[in-house]
């Protein structure tokens, strides 16, 4: 057993090693959880918020009632002191045109990362800022009743005062992801009272280890300074009860039993010890013991699987991510009590059972299993929004894209999210990759001081007792870029160690071994900009291409389509291509498109307007994201185990790097990733030209047909043939080639039609190509982590002359328990190509998409004669029956607009003509 194997194995069997280790607090500081309702205030509302340097006035009176606000701005919170501004309109949209780069203290470069570089003197975030409210609490009547005030997320550093009393200084408090819990019990005013908070806080520096973007977006200039997550009040008794988890381990691969390591941090607030009863429940099953606490005693208590009998369960119901099973949830109540009739804390935590393991193939690659069985990870890099803002509502329809598209996986590098996301993720069965952020002074060790490796372990201990009881959380990355030196890694995984961290971890996104753990299975060797949809199979041993686990890599750009591009480009911004679009690209060696415009005109010919290209970068980003998801879906398990786009959504409104823009407009990308992520799935290798049809279900499928059609520009038919085939559980069938002289003579351009049919002849799944009979040509020696240079383009100009075509087009639109339900269908009845035709719901005199909104399938093409039934969802509270419509454009075809028609309630929706006569569009002419 080699020792990375040895590595990853036992990191991930929970029932064992499980030691007995105390949770050290430091004075009046722990970390804080979502605790159980009824037992908790939030402070939300009410909040002023100031520059120091706008004011005067000492710490002890600005925590005191009577001291005036006058003039200060109003907030909520969380929010960051931008976020503040921004919201009352003190400063313009940050997100439109180069507003940016007006607002106070943004002098920084374009494209830098603005986190490595210091303030300007002049900035107003040199300055602290405050935050001040006004609460009441009413005390509990009982002696020891002791309330905790608890800080999410602060950055970078503050001051904390309460009621004139400084609870926490500088020291105490630093670092962006680090969480606090302060014993205020003897600093509040009798109940009726006012208490007065007041919060100094300080903007990270370049030297300080805060939130950083990289080179995703511009950051704002008080680089997210504030209370940038929730601060709240916890009442308990004299000890209180913090992090619940439950740790999984199955006694074999039957899953016939599972042994559960149930756990708790306890801590004594008093001067004295503390005896008492630790109970839990697990459904109807019960267990407690005795506890003992010291005199102001922090202690983890567990219930193992060893000395709890009732905790090995049999015939478990388990939780599985989303493709692979079920999300059943279990709920874990526990309290301490200590006397039989006073609680004087309980949580509750809903959790899954399920176990995590891993191990590197023998193709150097890192394996994920869940409860034993092999899984690809296929993700995307999440990114919150720029001002940290948090959105619910919005959290609700990234998850539901994500699983739309079929991917499994988001990846947090940094950015570590809010209770809710996790909840979320475990609910719908989506796995989450976080990890620590690259490319600022979280991964500038050479450059820490003595105190950044305890605010560094600190911020993990925190963020590691957040995350570990969340079944969707399978990993952790202790670098991104690189792996820390040998003493940050090994104290990070001692903070692992000490806190029961149940799942695999490994070094870093990157390839590069450490002394300390040894390779890490994954690589991050790009490309982040465009490539030729033959690329990922072509390369199969160096950079980027389908092998191994690629933690994150892209075909580049991602332009939005112009009626998002109006949303933050002014019009006479919109075309052609300016510095208002470079400034939304990237930073660093993304800063704007040209070589993805360079590529476009090799391939596609120049774009010749707007209008033209948004056609043709569309084309390439579908293009581009198929291949990727596909060239990674056909070796799996044989030469690769994941893949991560980078990055399944933006920060602020962006022309790179998504899958779905930042107003919810899913487009050429995001359908790209679709088709290639379904559960059955036909597909074309531009390697050696074979088709092969994809399982990614976990049943076996059987009596199945595929057949691939090959036709010239002018549709002649080249080549066609059938396979019968079964396919095992999550399973590749590589079936038959092309032959390559079924592509002469050169037509400019070929099309090949892929369908595959069940037992019943009804089609399952089709994929459609536009293939070349030349290839493309690398100059490999030459490759940058942004792409590898292209010496020769296939030419696929001819497409511009595709004859024009019409499509016939009518729609309905049903109630459904989720929201409206459109059905749209579409018919080419010409004798020609209908090519990349695109199909949106709007609203009838507004402009723009209906958004969010789910299509089954977009950017589809229709064969002479050919006819699609498509269904599209949008959210409720989007919901607008009366005037709802459907824009209907592509390639080769006039735009045209049909109404639909309004069903009779959710009986319609079922029942086949209950819709009134269909009204149909007809698009002809030239483009």
């Amino acid at each position: 057993m080699s020792s990375s194997r040895f590595h990853f194995s036992r990191i991930c069997a929970v029932a064992v090693a499980l030691a007995a280790v105390a949770f050290i607090a430091p004075p009046s500081l722990v970390a804080q959880e979502a605790p159980t309702k009824g037992y908790e205030t939030p402070l939300h509302d009410g909040w002023k918020l100031q520059s120091e340097c706008l004011f005067q006035g000492a710490p002890e009176k600005i925590s005191m009632p009577g001291f005036s606000t006058e003039g200060w701005h109003s907030t909520t919170v969380p929010m960051t002191v931008v976020a503040a501004l921004v919201a009352d309109k003190s400063y313009p949209d940050p997100y439109y045109a180069m507003n940016l780069r007006s607002l106070p203290g943004v002098d920084y470069p374009i494209g830098r990362v603005f986190s490595r570089i210091p303030m300007s003197k002049d900035s107003p975030f040199r300055c602290a800022w405050w935050y001040r409210t006004e609460f009441q609490v009413t005390p509990d009547p009982e002696p020891r009743h002791r309330t905790w005030l608890n800080f999410a997320g602060i950055n970078n550093r503050a001051n904390i005062w309460l009621n004139g009393h400084q609870i926490a200084n500088s020291t105490d408090v630093a670092g962006a992801y680090r969480t606090y819990e302060f014993d205020v019990t003897k600093f509040l005013a009798p109940a009726g009272s006012p208490n007065v908070l007041a919060v100094q806080t300080i903007a990270q520096t370049d030297k300080d280890l805060g939130i950083n973007f990289v080179d995703w977006n511009p950051a704002p200039p008080d680089k997210d300074m504030g209370l940038w997550r929730g601060v709240y009040l916890r009442h308990s008794g004299a000890v209180s009860v913090r992090y619940p988890a439950v740790f999984t381990h199955f006694t074999d691969d039957s899953l016939a039993q599972a042994n559960l390591t149930v756990e708790a941090e306890l801590r004594n607030a008093m001067d004295e010890p503390v005896t008492g009863t630790l109970t839990g429940s697990i459904g109807d099953v019960k267990f407690e013991q005795p506890v003992t606490l010291a005199a102001n005693e922090s202690r983890t208590v567990r219930f193992t699987p060893e000395n709890f009998p009732q905790l090995q369960f049999k015939n478990p119901k388990v939780w599985w991510p989303y493709q692979m099973g079920d999300q059943n949830l279990e709920t874990l109540r526990i309290q301490f009590s200590p006397t039989s009739t006073n609680i004087s804390d309980a949580q509750t935590l809903r959790f899954g059972i399920r176990e995590v393991t891993a191990h590197i193939t023998d193709s150097k690659a890192l394996q994920f299993y869940i409860n034993g069985k092999k899984i690809l990870i296929r993700g995307g890099g999440w990114s919150p929004d720029m001002l940290l803002r948090e959105d619910l509502n919005a959290l609700d329809q990234h998850f539901r894209y994500v699983k739309s598209m079929g991917l499994n996986t988001i990846r947090l590098e940094g950015k570590l999210e809010i209770d809710e996301f996790y909840n979320m993720a475990d609910e719908r069965g989506v796995l989450i990759m976080p990890g620590w952020c690259c490319c600022d002074h979280w991964e500038e060790w050479k450059k820490w001081q003595p105190g950044d490796i305890d605010i560094a372990t600190a911020s993990l201990h925190s963020q590691v007792l957040r995350m570990r009881a969340h079944p969707s959380i399978f990993v952790w990355l202790n670098g991104s870029d690189g792996p820390p030196p040998a003493d940050v890694e090994t104290a990070y995984i001692k903070v692992l160690k000490d806190l029961d961290w149940p799942n695999p971890y490994i070094s870093s996104a990157s390839a590069t071994p450490t002394s300390v753990t040894g390779p890490s299975g994954v690589k991050m060797t790009g490309p982040y900009d465009y490539v030729p949809a033959d690329y990922w199979l072509i390369d199969k041993t160096h950079f980027g291409g389908a092998f191994g686990f690629n933690t994150e890599t892209s075909p580049g750009p991602a332009p939005p389509v112009i009626d998002c591009l109006k949303k933050f480009l002014p019009e006479d911004k919109l075309w052609p291509q300016n510095d208002v679009w470079n400034f939304h690209a990237g930073g660093e060696g993304f800063k704007n498109l040209n070589h993805f415009n360079d590529s476009m005109k090799a391939q596609y010919g120049e774009a010749t307007s707007l209008e033209n290209y948004e056609l043709k970068s569309q084309l390439m980003a579908y293009e581009g994201e198929r291949a990727m998801f596909e060239a990674y879906t056909r070796n799996k398990y044989t030469d690769t185990t994941g893949i991560v786009q980078w990055m399944l959504n933006n920060a602020w409104p962006s022309t790179i790097w998504h899958l779905y823009d930042f107003y919810f407009q899913p487009a050429g990308g995001y359908f790209g990733t679709k088709k290639a992520c379904e559960p059955l799935h036909i597909q074309y290798s531009y390697d050696d030209g074979s088709i092969a049809v994809i399982n990614n279900r976990y049943a076996k499928l059987t009596g199945l047909t595929a057949t691939a059609t090959l036709y010239d520009i002018n549709l002649k038919q080249r080549f066609i043939k059938q396979a019968q085939l079964d396919l095992d559980s999550d399973a590749v069938a590589k079936l038959f080639s092309i032959p390559a002289e079924s592509f002469a003579p050169a037509s400019g351009a070929y099309f090949l039609k892929l369908a595959v049919t069940g037992a019943d002849g009804k089609t399952l799944d089709e994929n459609f190509y536009w293939l070349s009979n030349d290839k493309s040509q690398y100059d490999w020696k030459k490759t940058t982590y942004q792409f590898t240079p292209v010496s020769h383009y296939v030419d696929l100009t001819a497409l511009q002359s595709l004859p024009k075509a019409h499509v016939e087009v009518v729609g309905s639109i049903m109630p459904s328990a989720d929201g409206p339900v459109a059905h749209v269908q579409i018919k080419n009845p010409s004798d020609h190509l209908a090519f990349q035709v695109r199909l949106a719901i709007r609203k009838s005199g507004v402009e723009g998409e209906i958004l969010p909104v789910f299509w089954e399938d977009n950017y589809i093409s229709l064969m002479p004669g050919e006819t699609r039934e498509l269904t599209a969802q949008y959210v409720p509270n989007a919901a607008v029956f009366g005037g709802v419509e459907v824009r209907v454009s592509g390639w080769n075809i006039d735009p045209a607009t049909i109404m639909l028609k309004e069903g009779r309630g959710m009986d319609a929706a079922a029942s086949p003509g209950a819709v009134a006569g269909p009204q149909p569009a007809t698009q002809s002419g030239g483009r």
